[in-house]
């Protein structure tokens, strides 16, 4: 099972819907806490190459953005293999 980090922040439907995708994929992640100006938020953003917005999605420690990004993936069809060889 791959490693997957979801730096998220409170009120945030973006967060929410990438950590819905995942829960509905019965997918283990670690969801981390990172509003803004706290000192998680900028250890995401220094992993990720200077992403600043939530959420901010690690697998394996290879960023692969947010929300968007995890979703687009997951409509192409490339989501599943990287989570079953991750």
């Amino acid at each position: 099972m791959p490693h997957i980090e979801i730096y998220t922040q409170p009120w945030c439907p973006f967060c929410a819907r990438a950590l819905h995708l995942l829960d509905r994929k019965g997918i283990a992640y670690t969801e981390i806490e990172a509003p803004r100006g706290s000192p998680a938020r900028a250890e995401a953003m220094r992993r990720s190459g200077g992403r600043t917005t939530v959420p901010n999605i690690f697998i394996d420690g290879r960023p692969i953005g947010g929300s968007e990004e995890l979703l687009a993936m997951d409509q192409a069809g490339e989501l599943d293999p990287l989570l079953a060889t991750a």
